[in-house]
């Protein structure tokens, strides 16, 4: 280890620690530099920190050091309470610019704290600090924007109508459609707002995507940037309605059966309940923890119960019935056997049971209403199961795994995995990758972290396509429920691009 010291002037008497690096001294050049003369000197590492201690100890020699009164011991609260062994130090320095001493603590975490009064720096006029303003957004203050043309058209309906001047029928029941799925080829449409100059959906990442249920005719898009947006799928394609109430990243959003309403998650620990034609925000639920996941109960139309993975290794059931408005929400139910955060929720079994997946490497099922898991899939082979979607013809679950496979696990009386069914080809390593299957339930797609997006044949598990969507990673997918060869795909750039 080496030392220099400089000296401009030679008549300066010596210090305390220049005698002792020449005692230590073993080797020594001397030479000139332009602010005077420089010594290099070898010291040892025991020398060197007793020389660091000397100088530290000759620069704390001036402070005066005053102790708080350690107070009366038979009073508790209040003043001259008993402080005892854990009264603090006060210091006392001189201010570099007005020569005053200002009387300074040092608190628990050793940051020191001023008690003088005309040593702390006025707080500037609201305004003045446009770009740094650091006010704490509350996580109750919810805002909408209608973002489209016209919100209701010749007859006064919004968006919510279905339309009826289409080539397809979004009406019709599913038992009478005879679809026959392709895999998409083209790109038709880029969604971004039709008002400025942005060319993105989002600015930040997109982490789900939603097709209005039934009839597809709206879409809905979460990202990282904390809002929701709504978008239309025919007709001019544009952005109709913006919900801004999180103040973090949206995980995850989930439609009511009809539609009237969607659920969202977030990592600001609230999960919310909108209207989604006036964008009111008509219920908060948290239970403390982060939510990873959150599912209506499909066979409530209107939506009262919803199911939430969290953060803490439980899944949360709550009924949004009850309590009533502006009292704490507590769930009725409790899902606690995971080991690890949960990822997934799928129902299953004409929506009497649900799957769950987590980070510890497992797979539950569960009877709805009913915190016993019924059955357990756990292998020391088995790698974190992510991302999940049902099939919608077969009683089966795919679940997107994170060794860059797509596992099958078959439903029913007996769940368990299906080892003749596993897609593979694409790469989704590091993220958790949204799977969507075909309305007929002949084609599967994901994403890739490579920017494509990748088709499989379910029935013989060949992929059938690749196409290249986005430079960055495909992390949110969703095919159309009513269109043949239609399939959205959102990225990690904020681009949410349409598929045909």
């Amino acid at each position: 280890m080496s030392l220099q010291l400089a000296r401009n002037g030679a008549n300066a008497p010596p210090t305390r620690a220049a005698h002792l690096v020449q005692e230590t001294q073993k080797t020594s050049t001397k030479g000139k530099v332009p602010t005077g003369y420089a010594q290099e000197i070898a010291i040892s590492e025991q020398s060197f920190r007793s020389l660091h201690r000397d100088v530290q100890s000759e620069q704390s020699a001036g402070k005066k050091r005053k102790r708080e009164i350690k107070g009366d011991s038979s009073i508790v609260y209040g003043a001259g309470a008993y402080k005892g062994p854990w009264a603090k130090y006060d210091e006392r320095r001189i201010d570099s610019d007005s020569g005053e001493e200002i009387e300074v603590s040092a608190d628990e975490d050793g940051e020191e704290v001023v008690y003088e009064e005309d040593a702390i720096t006025p707080v500037p006029a609201k305004g003045s600090l446009a770009g740094t303003s650091y006010e704490q957004i509350s996580a109750e203050k919810e805002t909408t924007t209608f973002e489209g043309t016209a919100q209701y058209d010749y007859q006064g309906r919004t968006y919510m109508h279905v339309p009826q001047d289409l080539d397809v029928d979004l009406t019709s029941d599913f038992e009478s459609m005879s679809l026959k799925c392709y895999t998409p080829k083209k790109l038709i449409h880029t969604f971004r707002p039709s008002v400025g100059n942005k060319r993105k959906a989002h600015d930040r990442a997109l982490t789900s995507l939603r097709f209005f249920p039934n009839s597809g005719h709206l879409l809905l898009s979460a990202a990282a940037d904390g809002k929701v947006k709504l978008w239309d799928t025919y007709h001019a394609r544009e952005l109709l309605r913006t919900y801004s109430g999180h103040t973090k990243s949206v995980v995850d959003v989930d439609f009511t059966p009809d539609g009237t309403r969607f659920l969202t998650a977030s990592y600001d620990r609230q999960m919310k309940v909108w209207d989604t034609e006036t964008g009111v925000c008509v219920g908060r639920y948290s239970t403390g923890s982060t939510p990873h996941v959150v599912r209506w109960h499909p066979d409530d139309p209107y939506g009262t119960e919803f199911v939430a993975g969290m953060h803490d290794n439980k899944i949360v059931q709550f009924d949004v019935r009850l309590p009533p408005n502006g009292e704490k929400k507590n769930p009725i139910q409790e899902y606690d056997h995971h080991l690890g955060p949960v990822n997934t929720i799928t129902f299953c079994d004409a929506n009497r049971r649900f799957i769950s997946t987590s980070d510890d490497k497992s797979l539950r099922a569960w009877e709805f209403g009913i915190p016993v898991p019924i059955k357990l899939i756990s292998d020391p082979g088995m790698f974190p199961l992510v991302a999940s979607a049902p099939h919608p013809t077969k009683a089966a679950v795919l679940m997107q795994s994170a060794d860059n496979t797509i596992k099958v696990y078959n439903t029913g009386e007996k769940i368990r995995g299906n080892r003749k069914k596993e897609f593979r080809g694409h790469n989704n390593a590091g993220y958790a990758i949204d799977i969507a299957v075909s309305p007929d339930g002949g084609v599967v797609a994901s994403g890739d972290s490579g920017g494509y997006i990748c088709f499989w044949d379910y029935k013989t598990c060949k992929m059938w396509h690749k196409i290249k969507a986005s430079e960055g990673a495909v992390v949110a997918t969703a095919w159309h429920p009513r269109e043949s060869s239609k399939v959205v795909t959102g990225d990690l750039d904020g681009v949410v691009k349409y598929w045909d």
